[in-house]
Protein backbone atom coordinates (compact mmCIF):
# COMPACT_ATOMS: atom_id res chain seq x y z
CA UNK A 1 0.00 0.00 0.00
CA UNK A 2 2.89 2.37 0.53
CA UNK A 3 3.98 2.21 -3.12
CA UNK A 4 1.19 4.47 -4.38
CA UNK A 5 -0.22 7.86 -3.51
CA UNK A 6 -3.53 7.75 -1.66
CA UNK A 7 -5.61 10.81 -2.49
CA UNK A 8 -8.62 10.07 -0.27
CA UNK A 9 -9.59 8.05 2.78
CA UNK A 10 -13.18 6.87 3.12
CA UNK A 11 -14.23 6.29 6.72
CA UNK A 12 -17.13 4.46 8.25
CA UNK A 13 -18.71 6.55 11.04
CA UNK A 14 -20.18 4.51 13.91
CA UNK A 15 -17.45 2.52 15.64
CA UNK A 16 -14.73 4.05 13.48
CA UNK A 17 -14.73 7.83 13.96
CA UNK A 18 -17.44 8.20 16.60
CA UNK A 19 -18.38 6.07 19.58
CA UNK A 20 -22.14 6.29 19.13
CA UNK A 21 -23.05 3.08 20.93
CA UNK A 22 -24.66 4.49 24.08
CA UNK A 23 -26.87 6.90 22.14
CA UNK A 24 -27.88 4.15 19.69
CA UNK A 25 -28.71 1.81 22.57
CA UNK A 26 -30.70 4.50 24.36
CA UNK A 27 -32.74 5.34 21.26
CA UNK A 28 -33.32 1.65 20.58
CA UNK A 29 -34.63 1.05 24.09
CA UNK A 30 -36.79 4.17 24.12
CA UNK A 31 -38.47 3.03 20.90
CA UNK A 32 -38.90 -0.53 22.17
CA UNK A 33 -40.31 0.70 25.49
CA UNK A 34 -42.76 3.02 23.72
CA UNK A 35 -44.15 -0.01 21.91
CA UNK A 36 -44.37 -2.32 24.91
CA UNK A 37 -41.34 -4.41 23.97
CA UNK A 38 -38.46 -5.58 26.20
CA UNK A 39 -35.28 -3.53 26.17
CA UNK A 40 -31.86 -4.68 24.95
CA UNK A 41 -28.44 -4.46 26.57
CA UNK A 42 -25.74 -2.20 25.19
CA UNK A 43 -23.75 -5.26 24.13
CA UNK A 44 -26.73 -6.62 22.20
CA UNK A 45 -27.13 -3.32 20.38
CA UNK A 46 -23.40 -3.40 19.60
CA UNK A 47 -23.95 -6.69 17.76
CA UNK A 48 -27.06 -5.41 15.97
CA UNK A 49 -25.56 -2.28 14.34
CA UNK A 50 -23.88 -2.15 10.95
CA UNK A 51 -26.56 -2.87 8.36
CA UNK A 52 -28.63 0.28 8.83
CA UNK A 53 -31.25 1.36 11.36
CA UNK A 54 -34.03 -0.73 9.79
CA UNK A 55 -32.05 -3.88 10.50
CA UNK A 56 -30.99 -2.60 13.93
CA UNK A 57 -34.63 -2.26 14.95
CA UNK A 58 -35.61 -5.58 13.34
CA UNK A 59 -32.88 -7.36 15.27
CA UNK A 60 -33.83 -5.61 18.53
CA UNK A 61 -37.51 -6.53 18.33
CA UNK A 62 -38.69 -9.78 19.93
CA UNK A 63 -38.15 -12.60 17.45
CA UNK A 64 -36.25 -10.31 15.08
CA UNK A 65 -34.03 -12.10 12.60
CA UNK A 66 -30.31 -11.37 12.53
CA UNK A 67 -29.76 -11.23 8.78
CA UNK A 68 -27.52 -9.28 6.44
CA UNK A 69 -30.42 -7.53 4.74
CA UNK A 70 -33.91 -6.56 5.81
CA UNK A 71 -36.52 -8.86 4.26
CA UNK A 72 -39.26 -6.33 3.68
CA UNK A 73 -41.78 -9.09 2.92
CA UNK A 74 -41.35 -10.66 6.37
CA UNK A 75 -41.15 -7.52 8.53
CA UNK A 76 -43.28 -7.62 11.69
CA UNK A 77 -46.25 -5.26 11.45
CA UNK A 78 -44.89 -3.18 14.34
CA UNK A 79 -41.53 -2.57 12.64
CA UNK A 80 -42.43 0.68 10.88
CA UNK A 81 -43.75 2.23 14.11
CA UNK A 82 -40.73 1.22 16.20
CA UNK A 83 -38.37 2.43 13.47
CA UNK A 84 -40.17 5.77 13.25
CA UNK A 85 -40.01 6.22 17.02
CA UNK A 86 -36.30 5.37 16.99
CA UNK A 87 -35.50 7.79 14.17
CA UNK A 88 -37.38 10.69 15.75
CA UNK A 89 -35.75 10.19 19.16
CA UNK A 90 -32.24 9.53 17.82
CA UNK A 91 -32.05 12.67 15.69
CA UNK A 92 -32.86 14.72 18.81
CA UNK A 93 -30.47 12.82 21.11
CA UNK A 94 -27.63 11.65 18.86
CA UNK A 95 -25.14 13.93 20.63
CA UNK A 96 -26.00 13.08 24.25
CA UNK A 97 -23.11 10.67 24.91
CA UNK A 98 -21.48 10.31 21.50
CA UNK A 99 -17.84 11.38 21.15
CA UNK A 100 -14.88 10.80 18.82
CA UNK A 101 -12.57 7.95 19.74
CA UNK A 102 -9.25 8.99 21.27
CA UNK A 103 -6.78 10.02 18.59
CA UNK A 104 -9.37 10.56 15.83
CA UNK A 105 -9.25 14.35 15.66
CA UNK A 106 -5.41 14.54 15.52
CA UNK A 107 -5.45 11.85 12.83
CA UNK A 108 -7.99 13.74 10.71
CA UNK A 109 -6.01 16.97 11.08
CA UNK A 110 -2.87 15.17 9.92
CA UNK A 111 -4.70 13.84 6.85
CA UNK A 112 -5.76 17.39 5.95
CA UNK A 113 -2.17 18.60 6.38
CA UNK A 114 -1.08 15.85 3.99
CA UNK A 115 -3.54 17.04 1.34
CA UNK A 116 -5.69 13.92 1.56
CA UNK A 117 -9.46 14.16 1.07
CA UNK A 118 -11.63 12.78 3.87
CA UNK A 119 -14.99 11.15 3.15
CA UNK A 120 -17.50 9.49 5.48
CA UNK A 121 -20.07 6.89 4.42
CA UNK A 122 -22.55 5.51 6.94
CA UNK A 123 -25.64 3.32 7.01
CA UNK A 124 -27.21 5.61 9.64
CA UNK A 125 -29.75 8.15 8.41
CA UNK A 126 -28.39 10.97 6.29
CA UNK A 127 -30.11 13.48 8.60
CA UNK A 128 -28.17 12.16 11.61
CA UNK A 129 -24.91 12.05 9.66
CA UNK A 130 -25.31 15.65 8.52
CA UNK A 131 -26.03 16.72 12.12
CA UNK A 132 -23.05 14.90 13.63
CA UNK A 133 -20.40 16.04 11.14
CA UNK A 134 -20.15 19.74 12.05
CA UNK A 135 -20.79 19.02 15.72
CA UNK A 136 -17.69 16.87 16.09
CA UNK A 137 -15.45 17.47 13.08
CA UNK A 138 -15.98 21.06 11.98
CA UNK A 139 -14.59 21.43 8.46
CA UNK A 140 -12.30 18.39 8.62
CA UNK A 141 -14.66 16.20 6.56
CA UNK A 142 -14.87 16.96 2.84
CA UNK A 143 -18.00 14.90 2.12
CA UNK A 144 -20.31 12.78 4.28
CA UNK A 145 -23.05 10.43 3.08
CA UNK A 146 -25.75 8.72 5.13
CA UNK A 147 -28.37 6.18 4.10
CA UNK A 148 -30.14 7.42 0.96
CA UNK A 149 -31.90 4.44 -0.61
CA UNK A 150 -34.90 6.64 -1.39
CA UNK A 151 -32.74 8.24 -4.10
CA UNK A 152 -31.44 4.95 -5.47
CA UNK A 153 -28.13 4.86 -3.58
CA UNK A 154 -27.80 1.43 -1.99
CA UNK A 155 -26.60 1.19 1.59
CA UNK A 156 -23.37 -0.59 2.49
CA UNK A 157 -22.07 -3.16 1.63
CA UNK A 158 -23.21 -1.97 -1.81
CA UNK A 159 -20.50 0.36 -3.18
CA UNK A 160 -22.74 3.18 -4.43
CA UNK A 161 -22.31 5.38 -1.37
CA UNK A 162 -18.54 5.10 -1.66
CA UNK A 163 -18.59 5.91 -5.38
CA UNK A 164 -20.87 8.91 -4.77
CA UNK A 165 -18.62 10.30 -2.02
CA UNK A 166 -15.44 9.85 -4.05
CA UNK A 167 -16.97 11.42 -7.16
CA UNK A 168 -17.67 14.52 -5.06
CA UNK A 169 -13.94 15.01 -4.46
CA UNK A 170 -12.88 13.79 -7.90
CA UNK A 171 -10.98 10.72 -6.71
CA UNK A 172 -11.05 7.26 -8.30
CA UNK A 173 -11.58 4.28 -5.95
CA UNK A 174 -8.14 3.01 -6.98
CA UNK A 175 -6.67 6.18 -5.45
CA UNK A 176 -8.43 5.76 -2.10
CA UNK A 177 -8.52 3.44 0.88
CA UNK A 178 -11.42 2.46 3.11
CA UNK A 179 -11.32 2.41 6.91
CA UNK A 180 -13.96 0.71 9.05
CA UNK A 181 -14.66 -1.44 12.09
CA UNK A 182 -16.98 -4.18 10.83
CA UNK A 183 -17.60 -7.04 8.43
CA UNK A 184 -19.94 -4.72 6.51
CA UNK A 185 -17.01 -2.37 5.95
CA UNK A 186 -14.76 -5.19 4.75
CA UNK A 187 -17.44 -6.22 2.24
CA UNK A 188 -18.05 -2.60 1.20
CA UNK A 189 -14.38 -2.04 0.42
CA UNK A 190 -14.23 -5.28 -1.55
CA UNK A 191 -17.32 -4.38 -3.55
CA UNK A 192 -15.86 -0.94 -4.30
CA UNK A 193 -12.52 -2.41 -5.38
CA UNK A 194 -10.64 -0.71 -2.55
CA UNK A 195 -8.10 -1.73 0.06
CA UNK A 196 -9.70 -1.97 3.50
CA UNK A 197 -8.02 -1.11 6.79
CA UNK A 198 -9.97 -2.55 9.72
CA UNK A 199 -9.86 -0.96 13.18
CA UNK A 200 -10.10 -2.69 16.55
CA UNK A 201 -11.32 0.20 18.71
CA UNK A 202 -14.91 0.03 17.44
CA UNK A 203 -17.87 -2.32 17.68
CA UNK A 204 -16.15 -5.57 16.57
CA UNK A 205 -13.22 -7.52 18.00
CA UNK A 206 -9.97 -8.34 16.21
CA UNK A 207 -10.99 -12.01 16.18
CA UNK A 208 -14.31 -11.16 14.53
CA UNK A 209 -12.60 -9.01 11.90
CA UNK A 210 -10.08 -11.74 11.06
CA UNK A 211 -12.89 -14.31 10.78
CA UNK A 212 -14.62 -12.04 8.28
CA UNK A 213 -11.63 -11.56 6.01
CA UNK A 214 -9.82 -8.53 7.41
CA UNK A 215 -6.35 -8.10 5.95
CA UNK A 216 -4.75 -4.96 7.36
CA UNK A 217 -5.78 -4.24 10.97
CA UNK A 218 -4.77 -1.27 13.12
CA UNK A 219 -5.26 -0.69 16.85
CA UNK A 220 -4.84 3.09 17.07
CA UNK A 221 -5.85 5.94 14.69
CA UNK A 222 -2.26 7.16 14.35
CA UNK A 223 -1.22 3.85 12.80
CA UNK A 224 -3.08 4.82 9.64
CA UNK A 225 -0.27 7.24 8.71
CA UNK A 226 2.04 4.33 7.92
CA UNK A 227 -0.05 3.58 4.83
CA UNK A 228 -0.14 7.13 3.46
CA UNK A 229 2.17 9.63 1.80
CA UNK A 230 1.60 13.38 1.38
CA UNK A 231 -0.22 14.22 -1.83
CA UNK A 232 2.10 16.22 -4.03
Amino acid sequence: MTDRIVKAVVFDLDGTLLNTLEDLACATNVSLRMNGMPERTVDEVRRFVGNGVANLILRAMPGGKVTDTTDKVCLPKEHAKVLSDFSRYYVEHCEDKTKPYEGIIPMLKKLKEMGIYIAVVSNKSDVAVKKLMPAYFGDLIDIAKGEDEAHGIGKKPAPEMVYSALSHVGVDPAEAIYVGDSDVDIATAKNAGMTCISVTWGFRSREFLVEHGAGVIIDEPGELMAFLSPVG
